[in-house]
């Protein structure tokens, strides 16, 4: 479990219920389920009309990678130390000697950019095929990661209409003040919805993915530097100097 997405969205909403008891108020005072099916709903409809329905089943399911490690992709130390085993495995006995290997490799991009090795293609080829992936990979996450944040721009705005429908609610009862307050609170917490909703959870989500997104595809050049120059016959001496030169390049470029 990602701790730190875990803790970042508890001390968001502790923060505003402290903020809420230290003024006198209760937690009763900002639940209000109508607010709630106006920004919520109404966030969610806009949500869904912006991208197809393939870009919210993504979404859906990469929201698991904002709170829960991902177990099959590997750090940085291990694909560096296991390609400096395969280049001294591959200079001794051959590069159709890592055929053996790959069935241990559990991150898919890592067994197929190896695979690709050892059946001879071209590295020009391998460094096309794996770039394009990279690509693509990049685009589609990309997207899913965009739903999030189109849903915090939309969030606060419907939170505002939240509000003046409060108020319309207000006006329309002036005549009755057993009904004002009512009216009025639905007005503040529906825009207390929308601005909160956006910036502790839609938005850092959508942050967390990007950011994700881009150590996955850190690690994936790492591994297609590593795979051509064990294609090239290069040193694990050299392997190694020159992987963790380009991881500590591209660190310091973040």
């Amino acid at each position: 479990m990602n701790k730190a997405s875990i803790l970042g969205i508890l001390i968001g909403i502790l923060a505003i219920l402290g903020g809420n008891a230290l003024e006198g108020g209760s937690a009763g005072s900002i639940l209000q389920g109508s607010a709630a099916v106006i920004v919520f709903g109404g966030t969610l409809g806009a949500t869904i009309l912006s991208f197809s329905g393939k870009d919210i089943m993504l979404a859906g399911k990469m929201m698991k990678s904002v709170f829960f490690e991902n177990k099959m992709l590997p750090d940085e130390t291990s694909i560096i130390s296991d390609m400096v085993r395969f280049a001294s495995k591959s200079r001794k006995n051959g590069i159709l000697s890592l055929d053996k290997e790959i069935a241990r490799l559990e991150y898919g991009f890592f067994r197929r950019a190896v695979r690709l090795a050892i059946d001879g293609i071209d590295p020009k080829s391998i460094h096309s095929t794996l770039d394009q992936e990279n690509r693509t990979f990049e685009e589609e996450s990309g997207r899913a990661a965009r739903v999030f944040e189109a849903a915090g721009g939309y969030a606060p705005t419907i939170g505002i209409i939240g509000a003046v429908l409060g108020l319309i609610h207000v006006m329309e009862n002036l005549s009755d003040p057993t009904k004002l307050g009512s009216g009025i609170a639905v007005a503040f917490v529906a825009t207390v919805y929308g601005v909160a909703s956006a910036n502790l959870i839609l938005l850092p989500m959508a942050k967390k993915m990007m950011n994700n997104i881009k150590d996955e595809i850190f690690l994936r050049e790492i591994i297609v530097e590593g795979v051509a120059s064990i294609q090239a016959g290069k040193s694990p001496f050299y392997l190694k100097e020159h992987l963790k030169a380009f991881a500590s390049g591209k660190h310091n470029h973040k």
